[in-house]
C-alpha cells in the first residue's frame, strides 16, 4: 500500500474509532482525579502541586494534569470532550510513530499492521476513550521503544538512539512513575543479548539518556519536594510502591484473573500470538528479534501480574512490543494455521478489515447506544440538583470536599477552602462533608444568622456531601 494512503488508513480508523461520542459520557472512574487538578491549576496559577478539592494530591505526578489544562487553554472549552482530547492524541501519535519511525525496520506492510494493532485492541480502546494515566503512560512507553528499536535496527547515531527515546521516558517518568523502565529494559536487554551486544548499555550515549530523563523529572520533582517540605511526599509514594509488591489490598480472585485479564487486553490480537511458531522469516536476525521481544514482553507482563498488588492495567505497555511482534508475524514470508499457509495477501486484507470493522462498530455504538447510556447519569444529576438550590450569583465553598466527581459540573463558581475560618462572612453556600458538618454547625461565625443543611445527596460510590445555606431554615 503507498504511504499515502497507509496514512489515510490510520487517520481514518482512528478517527472512526476513538472520535465518536467522545465527550457524550460524563467523567468517570479516576477522570476526575485527572481534571478537577487541571482546573484548579488554571484557576490558581499553581502547576507545581496537582489538588483535588482543597487538598494537594500527591499520588501520581503531574503531566496528565498539565496536558488537560492545555486542552481547556488553548480549546476554551472545558467539557468531557476536551479534557479526552491528550488520550486520543496521544494514541494517534503512537500509531504514526510505527508508519513512520518504524517504517525502515518493519517494512510498509509490517508498519501499517503495527499501526492498526495499536489502534484496534480492547486496552487501547478502553483507556484511549478516557482521560486516565494509562493512554498517555502507555503512549509515551511507544514512542520511547519505537524510537530505540527502530533506530537500533536501523544502525542509526548511537547518540540518536540512546538519547531522544529517554525524552519520552522521562516524559513517562511524570505520568505515573518509574514502572514503564522495566518493560523497556525488558526488552532493551533481550534485543542486546540476542545480538550479544550488552556492552552497548554502558556507553557514553546511554549514560547522557539516563542523565536527561533523569533532568525531565527532576525539573518537576525538586521544586515539588521544596514546596511541599511540611509533607510527608517521600512515605506517600513508598505507600504506593510498596502497596503494589505486598498487595494491601489483596483479593485472590482478582489476582488469579489477572493474567488472564491481560491477555484479553491484546484481543482479538491475542488469538495470533501463536502464529509465532508457524511463521518462516527471511533473514536470522529478524528470526532472533522475534524471540527477543517475545522474551522481553513476556518476562514483565507475568512478572507485573503475579506481583501481589498488581493489576492488569499494569502490564498495558507489555503491548507495544506485541504490537510490534504480531506485525512481524502478520507480514512474514510465510505462516502456516497448521499445515495449510495462510497467504500474504489474505493475511493483508484480514489486517485492514478488522481496523474497518472496528472504526464502524465504535461510530454505530457512538450513534445507538451513547445515547441511551446518556439518560443513565450518575454524576450529572447531582451537579444539577446543587445547582437548582444555589444562584447564579452566588459562590458555592467547598470545605475540605476530598474527591467528588460532580463538582466539575456545578455551575457555580467553587471556591475550595481547608478551614472554617477560611470561608468569608459573606457566604451563604457551603458543601461539607458528614465529618464536619457538626463543626459548621455549631460555629458562631455568622451570628445572627445560622448555617443550616438544605440537601444532603448520596452519590453511586456512597460518598454523601451536604449542602448548607448560612440564614438557611
Amino acid at each position: 500500500m503507498p504511504r499515502p494512503i497507509s496514512f489515510a488508513l490510520v487517520i481514518l480508523c482512528w478517527a472512526a474509532i476513538y472520535l465518536p461520542g467522545l465527550g457524550s459520557l460524563e467523567i468517570k472512574g479516576e477522570e476526575g482525579r485527572r481534571i478537577l487538578p487541571a482546573v484548579t491549576m488554571l484557576e490558581t496559577g499553581n502547576y507545581l502541586v496537582p489538588q483535588v478539592g482543597s487538598e494537594p494530591y500527591f499520588r501520581k505526578p503531574p503531566l496528565v494534569n498539565w496536558l488537560v489544562a492545555a486542552s481547556f487553554k488553548l480549546t476554551g472549552v472545558r467539557n468531557e470532550w476536551t479534557a479526552r482530547l491528550p488520550s486520543v492524541l496521544s494514541v494517534l501519535l503512537v500509531a504514526l510513530a510505527f508508519l513512520t519511525i518504524a517504517r525502515p525496520s518493519l517494512g510498509p506492510d509490517a508498519s501499517l499492521f503495527a499501526a492498526l494493532i495499536w489502534l484496534v485492541n480492547f486496552g487501547i480502546i478502553e483507556k484511549g476513550r478516557l482521560i486516565e494515566i494509562e493512554a498517555l503512560y502507555v503512549s509515551l512507553f511507544a514512542l520511547a521503544l519505537i524510537c530505540w528499536l527502530a533506530w537500533w535496527r536501523q544502525r542509526r547515531s548511537s547518540w540518536l538512539t540512546w538519547t531522544v527515546p529517554w525524552i519520552f521516558l522521562g516524559l513517562g517518568f511524570l505520568a505515573k512513575g518509574p514502572l514503564h523502565l522495566f518493560f523497556f529494559y525488558s526488552v532493551v536487554i533481550a534485543v542486546l543479548f540476542s545480538e550479544r551486544t550488552l556492552r552497548t548499555l554502558f556507553t557514553p550515549a546511554h549514560f547522557l539518556g539516563l542523565l536527561i530523563m533523569s533532568g525531565i523529572f527532576a525539573a518537576w520533582a525538586v521544586p515539588y519536594w521544596n514546596a511541599m517540605s511540611n509533607a510527608d511526599v517521600a512515605q506517600q509514594w513508598s505507600v504506593q510502591l510498596t502497596g503494589r509488591l505486598t498487595g494491601d489490598d489483596f483479593k485472590l480472585g482478582s489476582w488469579l484473573m489477572n493474567l488472564p485479564r491481560g491477555l484479553a487486553y491484546f484481543l482479538p490480537w491475542t488469538l495470533f500470538l501463536p502464529l509465532i511458531a508457524k511463521a518462516k522469516w527471511n533473514s536470522d536476525a529478524d528470526r532472533r528479534l522475534v524471540h527477543a521481544l517475545g522474551w522481553g514482553a513476556l518476562v514483565p507482563f507475568v512478572v507485573v501480574n503475579l506481583l501481589p498488588g498488581g493489576l492488569p492495567r499494569y502490564s498495558l505497555p507489555a503491548l507495544v512490543p506485541a504490537c510490534w511482534l504480531v506485525a512481524m508475524v502478520l507480514a512474514a514470508p510465510a505462516v502456516f494455521w497448521g499445515r495449510k499457509a495462510w497467504e500474504g495477501g489474505a493475511r493483508f486484507r484480514f489486517v485492514v478489515g478488522t481496523a474497518l470493522v472496528a472504526g464502524l462498530l465504535l461510530s454505530v455504538y457512538a450513534v445507538a447506544i451513547v445515547p441511551r447510556l446518556e439518560t443513565r447519569s450518575k454524576v450529572k444529576p447531582i451537579a444539577a440538583q446543587i445547582d437548582q438550590l444555589v444562584p447564579d450569583n452566588e459562590p458555592l465553598f467547598a470545605l475540605d470536599p476530598d474527591y467528588q466527581p460532580f463538582l466539575f459540573y456545578v455551575r457555580s463558581r467553587l471556591v475550595y477552602v481547608n478551614r472554617l475560618e477560611e470561608v468569608p462572612l459573606s457566604a451563604r453556600y457551603l458543601l461539607v462533608q458528614p465529618e464536619r458538618e457538626g463543626e459548621l454547625l455549631a460555629s458562631q461565625r455568622w451570628s445572627p444568622l445560622r448555617p443550616a443543611p438544605i440537601e444532603r445527596i448520596t452519590d453511586y460510590r456512597k460518598h454523601t456531601i451536604v449542602l448548607v445555606k448560612i440564614g438557611g431554615g
